[in-house]
């Protein structure tokens, strides 16, 4: 049972970015700083990439513990579980095809969750800068 009313758990739901998240900024402004430019949000790549270096062909995707299941962080819902479990589930399966699209195409795919670039951001910025350096 939530412990929520239905239009408040609506309204909430609602309010979560799907773009321009914190951890998004955080990492767009730390490359910015650092000289590199970028594409964000790429709608018009195939899993709509967080930022995107086209001409080095490097996608990296930041994914939020609860929305890409992180197996550590991400508690279903207590409500609508049957729901929450297909969504998540989903979510996962079309990660994988990103992965898969990119890796076939010749891409470099970069993949952080949330929980990571929480508690090391500095070790996050690194592994991303070494792979522009390459």
């Amino acid at each position: 049972m939530d412990t929520v009313s239905k239009e408040k758990r609506s309204e909430t739901m609602r309010a979560v970015k799907s773009k321009n998240s914190n951890m998004e900024l955080f990492v767009r402004r730390e490359l910015y700083k650092r000289g590199y430019r970028y594409r964000a949000n790429v709608s018009k790549l195939f899993g709509k990439p967080d930022i995107v270096f086209r001409k080095r062909k490097l996608v990296i995707f930041l994914d939020s513990c609860f929305w890409h299941g992180c197996r550590y962080h991400c508690r279903m819902p207590a409500s609508n579980r049957t729901y929450w479990k297909a969504k998540i589930e989903r979510n996962r399966k079309r990660d994988k095809e990103v992965f898969g699209y990119y890796k076939k195409d010749g891409w470099k795919v970069l993949r952080f969750w949330e929980h990571k670039i929480k508690k090391s951001p500095e070790k996050v910025m690194e592994k991303i800068l070494q792979e522009l350096k390459n």
